[in-house]
């Protein structure tokens, strides 16, 4: 059966429908469809960290583990530049945030030493299994375990998005791993104003 005009012309209507609802999910600059995030505290090696506490500052948050093959440094080494972008006093009012999907294997102490070869202003956290999770779930972060093989080694597939916290605490915006830095700078200049 041949396809009519009115059913190609809906086809390319849905496809066009289908492409706006992803490109608006990808990155949505504090319009719909974010997740609804909220503050936490996770632990850091100096103690316990939580996101009022950066009342103030546009926050990047972003999860992950320690044995990430390449989305996680890329992701950190991306943020770590966007800040070099920045000027002094602009950087005195960012910070960001590394999550480890990992606690079981990543410890605060070394969360924070990955996050901080990325950028000073860049803080590693963790906590317990049901606390990461619950932060996670709340920021629309899915995660799972691979590949676990016979002496135990597994990878943890997870979301590779970045999340930018608003002055207020509010999230704003969710930002794709392929986001460069020079965009990632804008974005967090966009916020401090």
């Amino acid at each position: 059966m041949k396809p009519t005009r009115d059913s190609l012309f809906a086809i390319a209507f849905l496809v066009v429908l289908v492409g706006l609802g992803l490109f608006s999910l990808s990155r949505t600059g504090g319009q719909g469809g974010l997740a609804p995030g909220g503050d936490f505290t996770l632990a850091s090696a100096q103690g316990p960290v939580a996101t009022q506490g950066f009342r103030g500052r546009v926050v990047l948050v972003f999860f992950g583990y320690l044995g990430c093959p390449d989305v996680c440094p890329k992701a950190l080494g991306a943020q770590g530049a966007a800040f070099r972008l920045l000027t002094p006093q602009e950087r005195s009012r960012v910070a960001g945030l590394f999550i480890s999907l990992d606690p079981e294997r990543d410890t605060p102490a070394a969360v924070q030493a990955c996050a901080q070869a990325f950028h000073p202003q860049i803080q590693g956290l963790t906590g317990p299994v049901p606390e990461v999770a619950e932060v996670a779930r709340r920021y629309g972060v899915l995660f799972s375990r691979t590949g676990t093989d016979s002496a135990g080694r597994y990878a943890v597939d997870h979301t590779s998005d970045t999340f930018v916290l608003a002055p207020d605490g509010r999230l704003v915006a969710r930002l794709p791993a392929s986001t460069p830095p020079e965009a990632i700078a804008a974005e967090l200049r966009h916020w401090l104003r």
